[in-house]
């Protein structure tokens, strides 16, 4: 029989999963997550990014290189540092990203709905406790 603990992370995980499958972008989902991270902190080093998402840097250079060829993005140079470059989103990349977060919330919104008025705050009041999970060291 699973744990408490097995039982979220199962929930998590398909709810994470179920929510992908409304995408419609042709970016994978570390794309995406990527592109997220750079709408939420602004303009910053690639290594900046890459702490975020918690990866090394090459890694995130791929991602990054692929999303300047799409456009999403934009590098320039760092103001105070000439080796250093800063990645900014660019319109198109907010409004790919604005795409997806619409789509995947019409489903959440739609399937909140069936859910009763406690099952609703329950949820609300589990949001903040997953989000300090979710960015926990």
């Amino acid at each position: 029989m699973p744990t408490d603990s097995q039982r979220l992370a199962m929930a998590v995980a398909r709810l994470s999963r179920r929510l992908r499958q409304e995408r419609q972008s042709t970016l994978t989902p570390t794309q995406l997550s990527v592109l997220g991270v750079v709408a939420r902190i602004g303009p910053a080093t690639p290594g900046a990014i890459a702490a975020v998402e918690r990866v090394r840097p090459p890694s995130i250079t791929r991602v990054l290189n692929h999303l300047v060829e799409c456009g999403y993005v934009s590098r320039a140079p760092h103001p105070d540092d000439g080796r250093q470059l800063l990645i900014e989103l660019s319109a198109e990349g907010d409004r790919i990203l604005a795409d997806e977060r619409e789509r995947r919330d019409a489903w959440l919104e739609q399937h909140l709905a069936a859910l009763s008025e406690t099952e609703r705050r329950l949820l609300r009041d589990a949001t903040p406790i997953l989000t300090r999970l979710a960015e926990s060291e």
